[in-house]
This record gives structure tokens, sequence and C-alpha cells, in this order.
């Protein structure tokens, strides 16, 4: 792809914001190198890292991204003999402790949630304690080598604190005698060349003797080292040279460790750069509200409420496009500042996003295809050096396109033929679509030309589109409507901002009768559009109602078969039991039967065979029959609406509709069923009520699920839900609702339960019970 449509299409800018969300220095350089795929596999690939990153983050929040750097210099110099300093190990060592934090993360997450690609990534990394805690014990945070790095160290600088606080001694006894008070610039002790002094006065030089290392501006104070200290000085010297000595064999040592895992730090810090580089593209795309789009190599792009990224969220408008399914090329007409422009960078720039590997701000459920060439021929071209007006600056680059474009190619025409006469401008705007269309690439372009209305109608594969613009306010929408394309609105606006009507009509008269034919052909789309648009929302909520009703229906339904199953259970272990115990009593009356007829050696008398039969009798388990109540015989004509008894489930229900001369479809809460007429009671026929225009309330007769499921939302989409939920609940007359928002971070939970304990209908909220989701539920109570 050409760097120009990058900056046309102000992909740059895309790329600054992405790098303001890296972690690294690593991060930020994958991101200056990023530029989109034409590879399909590649592009799959990328979107499959970015949404796995992106599933980390939403459900995590934060990520152990610190401490990392790029420390291939340091281990490349380590290698090839070089001595690293305190600040470039502990740079090592923080680049493997986040490394091991990193892999730990990954792999706890990944028991949970599998993100195979992550966890093939961290697992691949080699856990080096033994360098991180090496430089640990030799190194402080402030890059100071410690004393504990040795016990040669240490006795050196044990030698080095006594020494010096010889030194010291010795001065302050200087400085505190009576002369020092005339002979010194000021009663201090200081260090010159690494080596203890006094300020002396110039004049008294020969009282101390010794070496003169500094003197003042003025030359009026020298810093001298007495006689007195110059060998104790000398001793101290030789330590710190010591010292220095043993603190570069230490990192010496250290470096020689780092340099024995050159290639397994090299590798750490691939990684880490890698997974740096996915969780910037992942909170970019939570910043932008975006969403993984499908990756297809058919060159179709359905984009549902798509926003341009660079736009503020609160102004942008989103859009529905679609292309390279049923057409190819999308001609927008349209007034100027309408947003056709936008509506084209928007499309680039979801191409090219897309075909990086970051999610595009769009809905679930959008598609975009894989394009070989991306081309953009939009905004002012003109140039003042090439001595090119503008209409000639943007033929030059419509020739190059041209020379270029193919069946895999995606081109964008910001105001095609603009900028000459229009007559001829039209002809070739067309001219260069025809042949673009040739190619088989896919194309939008914007135009004021009107000719180009009829284009979209002449051309198979090619569809109309325009700017939505309202008449009342005098401004446009940004609303991107296709199929219908742009009309003109001069005279709509001219008259309502007052000119006279006389005027209008008369230029009225001036336009061609095919131009207000197509006009009022163009209105009546418009108008249609907008029916169909309202048709369709109120589809839309009719069929989520009927999915709560069918899903509630599904777990009653369960809930019935496991109760059934449980009680059935229930009975077959109590009529065991039953059956056991009367077997038990059986044999025991047999038992005594036999143990009289042994003991009295004659035959039993008949009273005792008669309370033997009757114990025997009492054994026995009776099973009580449950009378089928009867319907009432009544001479009642049943009619649909009247409320009735359906006798075989002991219910109240209401009558739907009669299914046969013998049957009836009933309504018993939120189920329907078919009921004979025998096994019906009726109660009460329906009142009538005079119907009046009422605004529709969702009261008690409204369904409303006793549960709201929020898991997976966007916390600001949740709390919306929320609100709405329990507006729904509170008209259903509920008393009780449950709220399932999981466990997870624990935000939305907070969020949730924030928002319930300050709604004035709210009696009190509490986590649900083992049974009922644990603290995955908050359970709410209304007043």
């Amino acid at each position: 792809m050409q760097e120009r449509v990058f900056k046309t299409l102000e992909f740059d800018k895309i790329k600054d914001q992405l790098i303001e969300h890296a972690s690294s220095s690593l991060g930020r350089n994958k991101v200056e190198e990023l530029v989109p795929s034409t590879d399909y596999n590649e592009v799959v690939s990328w979107q499959e890292e970015t949404d796995e990153a992106a599933k980390v983050y939403r459900m995590r929040g934060s990520i152990p991204l610190d401490g990392i750097y790029d420390i291939r210099a340091h281990v490349k110099r380590s290698s090839i003999g070089g001595m690293l300093s305190p600040a470039e190990l502990n740079q090592i060592a923080s680049t493997v402790h986040a490394s091991r934090q990193m892999k730990r993360f990954i792999e706890e997450f990944h028991e949970e949630e599998p993100i195979p690609i992550l966890f093939t990534l961290t697992d691949s990394i080699m856990v080096l304690v033994e360098v991180e805690e090496e430089i640990k014990m030799a190194i402080d945070e402030q890059g100071a080598v410690m004393d504990s790095a040795s016990d040669a160290l240490r006795t050196l600088r044990n030698q080095l604190r006594r020494n010096e606080s010889k030194v010291r001694e010795k001065l302050e006894s200087m400085i505190r005698s009576s002369s020092a008070q005339k002979m010194l610039s000021d009663s201090i002790i200081t260090i010159r060349n690494d080596r203890y002094v006094i300020p002396v006065k110039q004049e008294y030089r020969g009282n101390y003797g010794g070496i003169v290392h500094d003197q003042s501006a003025s030359g009026q104070t020298l810093f001298i080292e007495p006689q007195s200290v110059v060998t104790l000085n000398n001793e101290l010297q030789a330590i710190r040279v010591k010292e220095q000595q043993e603190i570069d064999r230490i990192l010496t040592q250290l470096t020689a460790l780092v340099a024995q895992y050159e290639e397994e730090l090299l590798h750490i810090v691939t990684v880490l750069a890698e997974i740096d580089f996915m969780f910037t593209k992942a909170k970019y795309a939570h910043r932008l509200k975006a969403s993984k789009p499908k990756i297809n190599n058919e060159g179709k792009i359905v984009l549902l409420k798509a926003k341009h990224p660079l736009i503020p969220p609160e102004v942008v408008v989103a859009n529905d496009i679609i292309l390279g399914d049923s057409y190819t090329s999308i001609v927008i007409t349209g007034p100027n500042t309408g947003g056709k422009t936008v509506t084209l960078k928007t499309v680039g720039l979801c191409t090219l996003m897309a075909q990086a590997g970051l999610q595009i701000p769009v809905l679930d459920g959008s598609e975009m295809g894989v394009f070989k060439s991306v081309y953009a021929d939009i905004g002012d071209e003109q140039s003042i050096e090439q001595s090119l007006s503008t209409f000639s600056s943007h033929m030059v680059n419509i020739v190059s396109i041209l020379e270029k474009v193919d069946h895999e190619s995606l081109v964008l025409f910001d105001e095609l033929g603009a900028g000459t006469d229009p007559q001829e401008g039209a002809a070739l705007a067309i001219s260069i679509l025809d042949e673009v269309n040739k190619r088989g690439a896919r194309v939008i372009a914007t135009t004021h030309y009107p000719e180009l209305k009829a284009y979209g109608y002449n051309r198979e594969g090619v569809v109309n589109a325009s700017v939505e613009f309202d008449i009342e306010t005098l401004s446009p929408t940004y609303r991107l409507l296709i199929g219908v394309p742009g009309r003109s609105n001069a005279f709509e606006i001219s008259k309502r901002l007052g000119l006279k009507e006389d005027v209008i009509n008369t230029a009225r008269s001036h336009v061609s009768e095919d131009s207000n034919k197509i006009e009022n052909m163009i209105a009546s789309l418009e108008n249609s559009r907008k029916q169909a648009e309202r048709e369709h929302e109120e589809a839309k909520d009719l069929l989520k109602q009927a999915e709560m009703l069918h899903r509630d229906l599904q777990k009653q339904v369960m809930e019935y078969y496991e109760k059934k199953e449980t009680l059935q259970e229930k009975a077959k272990r109590e009529a065991k039991e039953i059956i056991e115990n009367a077997k038990k009593e059986a044999e025991a009356v047999i038992g005594d039967l036999r143990k009289m007829q042994l003991e009295k050696r004659a035959e039993v008398k008949e009273h005792e065979l008669i309370d033997a039969r009757k114990r025997l009798e009492d054994a026995t388990p009776q099973i009580e029959r449950q009378k089928q109540p009867a319907a009432s015989k009544t001479n009642h004509v049943y009619q649909p609406g009247d409320e009735v008894k359906v006798l075989t489930f002991n219910q109240k229900g209401q009558l739907l509709e009669k299914v046969s001369d013998k049957e009836w479809q009933v309504q018993i809460g939120i189920m329907k069923m078919k009921v004979k007429e025998k096994d019906l009671e009726f109660i009460k026929a329906p009142k009538v009520v005079e119907t009046k225009p009422l605004t529709t309330i969702k009261g008690k007769d409204y369904h409303v699920s006793l549960e709201l499921d929020l898991r997976g939302e966007r916390f600001e989409n949740a709390l919306a839900r929320v609100e709405k939920y329990i507006d729904d609940s509170l008209l259903a007359g509920y008393p009780r609702v449950s709220i399932i928002h999981g466990k997870g971070t624990g935000a939305l939970r907070s969020g949730v339960q924030e928002y319930l304990k300050n709604h004035r209908a709210v009696k009190r909220i509490r986590f649900g019970e083992a049974g009922e989701g644990g603290s995955g539920v908050t359970v709410v109570e209304f007043k």
C-alpha cells in the first residue's frame, strides 16, 4: 500500500493514538513499525491476537506490563565482553521479573478461560530466576552495588567507614581549636579531589602545611589537606581503589552471567514486545468501544453502526455501510458539509485498521474484506509548486490509480470530476467509474453532479446513496442513506429562509420536467425508507419480547421436569419403603402363626386367624386415587376471552380460540395449551371496557423476566439496562428480582450495587445464596 494513502486517510493519527497505550519502548517500536497487511491469513491471525488480548483486558482490567525495558543492546554488549553498568543490570533484572509475572498471570487466566495465543507465547519464556536474584542481591533499586554483593566488598567498606571516621575526627579537632577561628574561613570539613580538606585563609597557609587542593574564586581561601591527615587520606584513597576494583569484579561476574543466557533473554524481549503490542491494541479497542470484524477474502464490507475513529464520540454519527455483496460500487450524492467525505474516510480507515490487526468502531457482526491495494483521491490536491490546478492535480492522481487498480482494490473518490465544466466533469466521472467497475474493484465515490444520480439505476452492481438533510433545522444529520440518491434542497431551504414564493415558483419553472420527476421520486423513496425503519424497530422490539417469553417458558418447562423427576424419585423411594415394611409385617405374622402352631400342637383357633388376617390387611399399603374433578355442568357457551379454571391442573386461564368442537386453546400464565372442553369450568366473562386513546404503559400484564443477565456487557450499557429493568420490574409488580453480573474483577458488580443502593424503590440488596449464584448475583427487594 502507498504511504500517500496512509496520510490521506489519516492512518498516522490512528498510530499516534495507539502509541499512547503502549507500556514500554518495545510496544511503542512495534506500533511505529505497524503497516496494514495484504495477506488474508496474516490479517486473520492478527485479529485473533487482538481479540484474545481484548478478552483478557476486559475481564481483568489491568495487566502486569510494568518494568519492561529494551535490553537487547545490553545483552549484546555482554556477549562481546563489555562490562554492564549497575543501571543496565537492573533493567535486565526488572525485565526478567516482568516476564515471570506475565507468565504466571497468563497461566492462571488460561486455567479459567482458554487463551491459546498468549499462553503459547508465555509458555516459551524461560524463567531466569538465577539471573534476577543474583543481580538483585548485588545491586539496589537506585543502581548502587550493595555491601552484600561480596564479603570482600563488605570488609573494604567497613575499613572505609573506619578510616573516614578517623580523618573527620582529626580535622574536627583542628577546626575546634582556639586558633582555628582566626585562621579558617569557615569551621567546616569539605572534600576536594576525593580527599578531606579544610578552608584556610591564604595568609595562614604555612600554619597547616600539607597539600593545597583548591582555592576560592577570590583567592583568599585555600582548601588544604593538613599534613597530619595526608597519610590517613592516602590510606583512604587506597581502600577506595580496592573498593572500585571489587565493584568492577562483581559487575564483570554479573555481566558474564547475563552473557550465558543471551539467547533466552533476547527471546524474552521478543515475547514481551509482542504481548505489549497485543495489549496496546486491546486498550485502544476499549477506548474506541471497538469490536472484532469478521475477515473475508471476497472484498465484502459490512460495517454496522460504523463511526469515524478520529471524531469525538459525543458528536460522531454512526452509519451502516455495506459494499461488495449485491453491488460493488456506491455513488454518494448530496450537498457539501453533509458527511460524504467522512463516510469515505470511515470506510478507508476501518479497512486499514482491520488489515493492521486493530479492532474497528463498529457493532458485532461487521465484516471487512482484505484488499491488496487501497487507493484514495480525497481533499484539495492543488499544487502551487507544480503549477497544477485542483482539477489537474486530482486527475494526475486518478491516472495513477487507473494504471494500478484491479479486482483486489478498494478505491475511494471524493468529488469525482469536480473542478471543471459540470457537463464535462460529469461525463468524465461516469467514464472513470465505468473503467474502475470493469476492473472489478470495490468503489465508493462522492459527487455533486445530478447526472450521476441516474448512474446507479443504469449500471449493474452500482447503488446510489446520499447523506440525509433535515429541512426543519436546515442542517445535515450526517446519516448515510444507501439506495436513496441525494436530492437538491435548494428550494425548500430558500423558502424557509424567507425567499418569496413567486421567486421560488419561477425558479421551479426553469427546472426540467425530468429533474422534477427525479426529485419527487427521491422524496418518495426517503419517506418509504423512514417508514420501513420505524416498522423494523417495532419488529425488533416484538422479536425481543418473544425471545424473552421463549426463554422463560423453556426455563419453566425445565424446572417442571426437574421437579417432576424429583417427586417421582421420592415417590418411588417412599413406595419401596412402604412395601418393605409390609413385607416385614407379613413375615412377622407368618412367623407368629407358625410359632402358635408349634407351641399349641393343634389347629389355630378362629379368632387368632382373624387377628392375623387383620394384621396382614393393615400391612398392605393403601393407595388413594385422587378423583379428577368433574367439570361443572353449565349451559354456558364458551367464548374467547372467558376466564376459566382448568380442572386437570387446578389453574386459572383465559380462552384464546376454539381449536375443534371439543378443544380450546387456553392461556395459563405465559403458557398456551390445548384443553378439552370437559376439563374446563367457567368462571367469568371478560369485562367490556370502552377503549380510549391512552398512552400504553407496561404494567403487570407486560412480561418481565425475574432475572437480568449482564455478563459480558460493557459498564455503561450494563447500567442503562439495569435502570430500564428496575423500572419494568416495578411496573410488573415484582417484589424481588435477581441481577446476574458475574464475579470477574468486581467492577461491574460494584457499579450495579452502587446504583441500586441509591434507588428510591429498592428496599435492600444482597448477594445470592449458594443455590442462587453466590457473589455473582445480586438479589434486589423492592419497597
